[in-house]
């Protein structure tokens, strides 16, 4: 990835970690413009935005970037509410106008200058006080910024608070502005790559946990449920139940869990079903494996299950040689140390920045249900003789919709994380994916699946071009919770209605293969379409796709930008 650093100080440190940080995605290259902020925000064919950032960074300081906030600081009396916010929201307008020059724009807030001492009850005080004014600009631009898409502020405090009173350094401003010490952008750093790895689809999404002395203190299995060390007026017992409220948390962000624990899987799930402080239970994990086999040999089969890959899991176990037996089998599965001190078990989980991703929407903190709804159709799939006859039980429904702006945060996190069934594995910011779908010729599909057991949510993309008579396929991507639905062919049906409604020849498309992404190449093979050369599929738009008949396909009104034809089939 290549970036740009745009500041009002010297920013040099924060490039060079943004390019050692091996964790997350590979940095190349990194721009950087210092002193420069109003002319680069203000210039968009400035050279610094040639060529495209991948990402942008803009810090800037309060003091250097508002005014009316240094007049403030400086004592003068002169200074109004409004004349500081009415800078704020110019300096928002610059950013939100540059947004669509980058793939991510990042902006830290504002911090109180190293030199502001303090003013005691006067720092917070209603027409004066430094602190309560950058609070308040503060407020105003995440509200000028909030909706903004590709535009992510960023906590910069934070990273201050890390680095206690020694974060600032007069030395090092002095001698070359740079107002913080390393370990203030090396937090940075660690913050906008996990902020990068998140919006390109790399965030964990399965937490599994072992049970004995993790989840609880004390063995299951020779204690009994009654005896286990959880909540109570015990210190260890209130860090564990800390630790369950946190993992709950995390499923509200999108996050699933999931067990492997070696025990008797009654025993276990009659402890997490009948302890008064236990804050998780059996319904809160999308799966689990309780027995005697290898933990490694569970956890594929258990992500397997679940259809996700196992560069999508984090493993916690309170031993150490079952934590080296997966790093070892599984270099995949991100396994971090773990403190032997059960009280610090909270503050271990809230340092992972593995899970951090750009938004939560309904399907995330929806996503252990629809799992537990999941293990529902398996069992009326094992009550049936064909899959016909299981879709037609299940009662499926697939939505069709012209992408939106409500739906684009989701549709783009699925562009951005779905792997298997995917033919270009295209990678695109909010911005960038809307953009592409408004450009003449250009259409994009999104697709919600539901069935009587429930709502699967957005889970399918389907993007669309017109190009020299075909309409050629540019995106066809479909979430692992929804495969062998016959949404696949679902998507093929619509693809080739769209060229026939506007007079397309040939519907094309081409696989890239990727290391994961064989499962897709796998369903064009027997779809129908004939593979001309490799990896190269079509279908003459002069014969119709036939639309699944076990499902209900409803297409809602579509605006169709190839021709002026509308279409509704139901």
């Amino acid at each position: 990835m290549n970036g740009l650093l745009i500041s009002d100080f010297n920013i040099e440190n924060l490039a060079a970690y943004l390019k050692r940080d091996d964790r997350q995605l590979p940095v190349s290259a990194v721009k950087v413009s210092y002193g420069q902020v109003t002319r680069v925000l203000m210039d968009h064919r400035a050279e610094e935005w040639s060529p495209r950032p991948e990402f942008t960074v803009v810090w800037t300081r309060p003091e250097a970037a508002l005014s009316v906030f240094s007049r403030l600081l400086d004592g003068n009396p002169d200074v109004s509410e409004s004349a500081l916010l009415d800078e704020v929201d110019g300096y928002a307008a610059a950013l939100a106008a540059a947004a669509d020059l980058t793939g991510a724009l990042f902006v830290p807030l504002w911090t109180l200058p190293p030199n502001h001492a303090g003013r005691g009850l006067l720092d917070l005080a209603p027409t004066k006080g430094p602190a309560r004014a950058l609070l308040q600009a503060n407020q105003r631009l995440l509200a000028r910024l909030d909706g903004k898409p590709g535009v992510f502020p960023l906590l910069a405090s934070r990273w201050l608070e890390l680095c206690g009173p020694g974060a600032y350094s007069a030395r090092l401003w002095y001698l070359g502005k740079i107002p913080f010490v390393n370990e203030v952008f090396r937090a940075a750093a660690c913050d906008i790559a996990a902020g990068l790895s998140g919006l390109h689809g790399r965030a964990r999404k399965v937490i599994i946990c072992d049970l004995d002395d993790t989840l609880w203190g004390g063995i299951v299995g020779d204690d009994g449920w009654q005896q286990l060390v959880l909540g109570g007026h015990d210190p260890m017992g209130e860090a564990l139940v800390d630790f369950q409220k946190t993992l709950k948390a995390l499923t509200r962000r999108g996050v699933v869990l999931a067990l492997v624990s070696k025990n008797d899987e009654d025993v276990a799930l009659e402890a997490l079903r009948k302890h008064p402080e236990m804050v998780l239970r059996p319904e809160d994990f999308a799966a689990w494996r309780i027995n005697w086999d290898d933990k490694a040999k569970n956890i594929i089969d258990l992500m397997a299950e679940l259809n996700l890959g196992l560069e999508s899991a984090v493993f916690l176990d309170d031993n150490a040689v079952e934590r080296q037996r997966v790093r070892d089998a599984l270099p995949e599965v991100l396994v971090p140390e773990w403190p032997a001190d059960k009280r610090l078990y909270p503050q271990a989980l809230l340092a992972l920045d593995c899970f951090d991703r750009p938004r939560a929407t309904d399907e995330d903190r929806t996503r252990t249900a629809m799992y537990a709804t999941e293990r529902l159709r398996s069992q009326v799939m094992r009550s049936t003789e064909s899959l016909d006859d299981w879709l037609g039980k299940l009662g499926v429904t697939i939505r069709v919709e012209a992408l939106s702006a409500d739906a684009l945060v989701r549709a783009t996190q699925l562009l951005n994380k779905t792997n298997q069934m995917n033919v270009s594995t295209r990678r695109l910011s909010e911005s960038e994916f809307m953009e592409w779908s408004r450009r003449s010729g250009h259409e994009v599909f999104t697709l919600r699946v539901g069935d009587k057991f429930g709502d699967s949510g957005l889970t399918g993309l389907l993007a669309l071009s017109a190009d020299s008579g075909k309409a050629r396929v540019v995106d066809f991507v479909l979430s692992c919770r929804v495969f062998g639905r016959k949404v696949e062919e679902a998507m093929l049906h619509v693809a080739v209605e769209w060229a026939r409604l506007h007079q397309l020849d040939t519907v094309e498309a081409v696989f890239l293969p990727t290391p994961k992404n064989k499962p897709c190449l796998d369903f064009f093979r027997r779809s129908g379409f004939q593979e001309h050369e490799l990896h190269r599929f079509s279908w003459p738009t002069a014969q119709p796709y036939q639309a699944p008949l076990s499902i209900n396909l409803e297409l809602a009104a579509i605006s169709h930008t190839a021709g002026p034809t509308d279409a509704t089939r139901s």
